[in-house]
């Protein structure tokens, strides 16, 4: 059994050696992955952990991998999407240029998601979408844009509920089980390593979307990304978080004004 204290001890361990910093993050979120992790991969106890973490760095990506939450999809929660379509991006369409952040990106399902929408609303060729991750596993499936066919069908339904009007294989190429989606996405994205928990500002942006990301980190932590992303926005910028998200009783609250029900703020201040 793994206690609270081993678990701070690990995350010293990776503070120190490898300068990844999880102090912040969610302890009971972080416990159940953790166990999770030793039991898929038969580490009969917490030392033996300790020691492959501490001295094995392929072993460290793949606990990195484990303890960082990577499940996302495309077009996730239509209704947000279909609110992107009609409310945000006809306002953004009247800039000269788009950036637009997906913070914490995971596979990158969600920013190629994005692509399609400024594809269709004749956006795509002046926008930039920056992808960002801690994680340098995930950002290269991003950037091969190489997702599994047998989840083409689930996901062309939300992109029709998100008042998609094309044939979504129009987007990808089938081949041997897997969709590779179009060069003229994956050429206006942008992708890099970024720590939410210690980097700083590296743009000004007119949209952020950082879903199901903010619900793993404790409060203070929380405050400081949510402080991070108002100093990356614009003046009447959008930020976009997931459905149990909130800005409410942030440090922030005061400078956005929520739009509607599908979490999507404006920067007034």
């Amino acid at each position: 059994m793994i206690e609270d204290e081993d678990i701070a001890i690990l995350l010293n361990d990776l503070f120190d050696i490898y300068g990844y910093d999880f102090t912040r993050y969610s302890k009971a979120s972080l416990k159940r992955r953790i166990i999770r992790l030793c039991a898929l991969d038969k580490i009969p106890s917490y030392a033996e952990l300790r020691y492959r973490v501490r001295t094995d760095e392929t072993y460290f990506k793949r606990f990195v991998e484990e303890i960082t939450v990577n499940v996302t999809e495309m077009f996730r929660d239509p209704s947000f999407y279909k609110s992107l379509r009609e409310d945000i991006l006809p306002v953004l369409g009247t800039k000269p240029f788009i950036r637009i952040w997906h913070a914490g990106c995971s596979t990158g399902e969600e920013v190629y998601s994005m692509a399609i929408l400024l594809k269709e609303a004749n956006l795509l060729r002046k926008s930039l979408l920056y992808a960002t991750d801690l994680n340098p596993s995930v950002l290269e499936k991003v950037r091969k844009g190489i997702f599994p066919l047998n989840q083409m069908k689930q996901y062309s339904e939300s992109y029709i509920a998100s008042g998609g009007i094309h044939d979504f294989s129009m987007y990808y190429t089938a081949h041997y089980g897997q969709a590779k989606f179009d060069k003229e996405l994956a050429e206006k994205i942008i992708i890099s390593t970024h720590n939410l928990v210690s980097d700083s500002s590296f743009n000004e942006f007119d949209l952020i979307l950082c879903r199901n990301v903010l619900i793993y980190f404790d409060k203070e932590l929380q405050d400081r990304v949510l402080k991070l992303f108002d100093e990356s926005l614009g003046t009447l910028g959008y930020l976009a978080l997931g459905t149990k998200e909130t800005l409410k009783f942030s440090a922030v609250q005061s400078k956005f004004r929520q739009l509607n029900r599908e979490k999507i703020w404006k920067k007034i201040i």
